[in-house]
């Protein structure tokens, strides 16, 4: 005879149902009636309402005793409320606690600017308001916190050169509402973010139309070869909200975008970019910049930040100072083109134990990637003859993902503007990466992550 098993409740495993199930045979009335005895049992069973409280909703025994509730009745509670996005709200409210704990400690200032979130009633009125129904996961984030308040620095990241600043506002939901899209070629379209020096927005696609897929998050990038003005090349910057949000406070609480003057900067830095030459280290990170690019035709400006290095440890005597720059630059069609100059950004760096010197430039190029790789060439101070050289990393550019227009022109191939395949330049010789004249696109691309 087999020997019985006592049934534990409180060693049943985290999907109690198929355990107790198992234990059902259908033509025997008192293993059906031990079944549901048992099952009216579990459906006051406090371990495993807490478990469920801790994985769906985030809750913790502070919590439920300040509630004074037990773990079923908080459950039930949270999810009369927010029930509808068991799937979203733990993975988006790790996601927004983690980024307000990383910036409480690196720049306070930027949480001051976040909105409580919205209740349901309000996000009802908005889609009433639109005529569209909102993602679910854009919803959710939205009851934790309605966006921020527009002002600069934008939670969602900046970009600086001596001449351009972006700062992009995560949009609050009756602001974003305002800018609802219904115009051809950027239709069923919600905008997320805003900058208030370019005018730049990220867009969520409400509706699978125009060749976009519902949830999909992208920079709008007019074609400039096109006479129709409904054809709106995209540079997608996320699947959907979750993946979009996630992804990015990611960079940012992992350092991977670094904090500058108390803004989020969008330079993605590789840990393999970096290189180090006797007692000078040189690391490069990179940005793409969607406001000045554009798809049609193919122009694609990245900016670069190189950070320069002296060990604290080096001895005095190797103080040096830059003298001169050399890059090598590879296109996607494997054209090189090599560039040489004095100084970067009209600067010649002393370099001494211990000191920093930082710099940001700025290359454009037309095929969908690039290299740069290089050196430096420094002399001694206490010996101008003594010369070396200083290696710089090799880095890539990378077009970041795009769709082209479904409504292009017909004529676009007979109006087609003549470019150069392999164009490219190094702008170091303008301070901070001043730009020559290009092609600008109006609002377009994004700031993807280093490919």
């Amino acid at each position: 005879m087999a020997t019985s098993i006592a049934l534990s409740l409180d060693n049943l495993p985290s999907d109690p149902l198929l355990l107790v199930l198992s234990f059902l045979d259908f033509r025997d009335l008192t293993s059906c009636s031990f079944v549901s005895r048992r099952l009216s049992e579990l459906t006051g069973h406090n371990p495993l309402w807490k478990r469920l409280c801790q994985k769906h909703w985030l809750l913790t025994e502070a919590d439920k005793t300040h509630r004074g509730l037990s773990w079923k009745e908080l459950f039930r509670e949270y999810y009369a409320d927010l029930g509808r996005y068991i799937d979203y709200y733990s993975t988006l409210r790790k996601a927004w606690d983690s980024l307000k704990n990383y910036l409480n400690q690196k720049c306070p200032r930027m949480i001051a600017s976040l909105k409580e979130g919205v209740k349901e009633e309000e996000l009802e009125v908005i889609e009433a308001q639109i005529g569209c129904k909102l993602p679910n996961d854009y919803r959710c984030s939205y009851r934790i916190h309605n966006g921020q308040k527009l002002v600069v620095p934008g939670l969602m990241g900046s970009m600086a050169l001596s001449n351009h600043y972006r700062s992009e506002d995560l949009l609050d939901i009756e602001t974003a509402a305002g800018g609802f899209q219904q115009r051809k070629g950027m239709r069923q379209c919600l905008p997320l973010t805003f900058c208030f020096h370019t005018g730049l927005s990220q867009y969520m696609a409400l509706e699978s139309t125009e060749g976009r897929t519902r949830s999909e998050i992208f920079y709008q990038c007019p074609d400039q070869l096109a006479q129709n003005p409904s054809a709106i090349d995209m540079f997608i910057t996320g699947s959907d909200f979750t993946e979009w949000f996630t992804s990015y406070v990611d960079n940012v609480v992992t350092g991977e975008y670094p904090i500058i003057r108390d803004q989020i900067f969008r330079y993605v830095h590789d840990k393999r970019c970096v290189a180090t030459t006797g007692d000078i280290t040189v690391s490069v990170s990179t940005s793409f910049l969607p406001e000045l690019s554009s798809v049609h035709p193919p122009h694609f400006f990245f900016t670069y930040r190189i950070r320069i290095e002296m060990a604290k440890s080096a001895l005095p005597e190797n103080a040096c100072q830059l003298d001169s720059r050399y890059w090598k630059i590879t296109n996607a069609n494997g054209n090189v083109e090599e560039v040489r100059g004095p100084g970067v950004v009209g600067e010649f760096p002393v370099m001494t134990p211990g000191k920093v010197h930082e710099y940001a430039s700025c290359t454009t190029f037309s095929t969908t990637s690039e290299y740069m790789e290089g050196h430096y060439t420094f002399h001694r101070l206490k010996n101008k003859e003594e010369v070396f050289d200083v290696s710089i990393p090799r880095f890539h550019m990378v077009c970041p993902p795009f769709r082209e227009s479904m409504v292009r022109s017909s004529s676009v191939s007979e109006v087609s503007a003549p470019f150069d395949d392999d164009n490219s330049s190094d702008t170091d010789d303008y301070e901070e990466g001043e730009m020559r004249g290009m092609n600008m696109a109006d609002p377009g691309g994004r700031c993807p992550r280093h490919i």
